[in-house]
């Protein structure tokens, strides 16, 4: 009867174990950084996910809150597009932000997602009059530090 009761908590001991060691290694394949406070819109934050899937692409999900609408900037623009820095020290257009107002409150909140096969190492988010521009104008809404995946 103990050996048989041993044998059951040394089975959710170690399964407890893996069920870790796979958690862990699954997390390991992700960064999240932070966007750093900006002076043009100081009260929005955000945050950058970037995962590495199995074929070596990168999974971008960016989340913000508290935007400016674009039309209320100085001088207004027309939409928020998505950079981003490579590691062969490349800039490219990796798309336009979707900015909605939450039906019970007042912030702007706006999502981001995209798969690339350059690997990224800074992301910033620019106000344009053209969602099709190929380099960044001078208004950086928002930027993050350089960082390592």
């Amino acid at each position: 009867m103990k050996t048989t009761r041993f044998n059951i908590i040394s089975k959710n001991i170690l399964s407890g174990i893996f069920a870790a060691m796979i958690l862990l290694s699954v997390n390991s394949c992700s960064k999240s950084v932070s966007f750093l406070t900006s002076s043009v819109v100081p009260a929005a934050r955000g945050t950058v996910k970037i995962k590495v899937d199995n074929n070596k692409n990168y999974s971008i999900d960016i989340s913000l809150s508290d935007l400016a609408e674009v039309s209320r900037l100085n001088p207004p623009r027309l939409t928020y597009i998505v950079w981003m820095v490579t590691d062969h020290e490349l800039t490219k257009n990796i798309g336009q932000l979707k900015s909605s107002m939450s039906f019970m409150s007042k912030r702007l909140k706006g999502t981001f997602r995209t798969v690339s096969s350059d690997k990224p190492i800074k992301i910033f988010i620019t106000a344009e009059d053209d969602a099709n521009i190929q380099y960044p104008g001078n208004q950086v809404m928002l930027s993050t530090d350089a960082f390592q995946l």
